[in-house]
């Protein structure tokens, strides 16, 4: 047992010893390079949270989220952003609610999205960096269930880097608040909050 408790205590040793390893993303506005970039699918996704009734809050996702970003660090007022957003991928941790956003309904409209809604549409029109320059206010027209409105996204730069199969990578954090009735979402208002609070996580590729 001797030998093996010795090998043991060898390879504890190392790993105590042995420095963490960088990860390929850092928070290092040097390095993001200009050029346009395109939405990773499978690290861009959109959370939403929604009270219900007084007692909690609900909360979703959506994604695989597309679309591209155009980016200048010299010149960050004039980055441009436009996404889709494929609202038929939602999802609630609850069976039921998800469902309930596609039923057709009983009325003449459905109670929120209908069984085929249109993708949502998010197109900045408007960059304004903060003095940090990790930071910006980007505000933009969403389109969502057939209603277009201005909505302004706090956004903050996470990470950037040389992603571990290649391509550069830049990746930021953003959150929004609407108000679902300002998108014909009025179903269930006094029972269910109208204030829905996003939070966007967003990796683009260098094209």
């Amino acid at each position: 047992m001797r030998p093996i408790l010795a090998i043991a205590a060898l390879l504890t040793a190392a790993t105590l010893g042995a420095s963490p390893a960088q990860t390929p993303g850092q928070p290092d506005p040097a390095r993001v390079t200009a050029g346009m970039y395109t939405a990773d699918p499978a690290h861009t996704m959109v959370e939403f949270r929604v009270n219900h009734m007084g007692f909690t809050d609900v909360f979703g996702l959506i994604g695989p989220i597309t679309g591209t970003l155009k980016i200048d660090p010299a010149h960050l007022d004039q980055a441009q952003v436009a996404v889709r957003i494929p609202v038929r991928k939602l999802f609630t941790t609850s069976q039921g609610l998800t469902e309930h956003m596609f039923m057709p309904g009983l009325g003449d409209k459905p109670d929120y999205f209908g069984p085929k809604p249109a993708d949502a549409i998010f197109v900045s029109t408007k960059v304004t960096p903060g003095a940090d320059r990790m930071s910006a206010a980007i505000t933009g027209n969403l389109t969502l269930n057939g209603f277009t409105k201005p909505v302004t996204i706090a956004a903050r730069f996470t990470g950037a880097g040389k992603g571990l199969l290649g391509g550069l990578y830049v990746g930021f954090e953003g959150t929004a608040q609407i108000r679902r009735s300002d998108f014909g979402l009025v179903a269930d208002l006094g029972l269910v909050g109208d204030p829905v609070d996003l939070t966007i996580s967003a990796t683009f590729k260098k094209s």
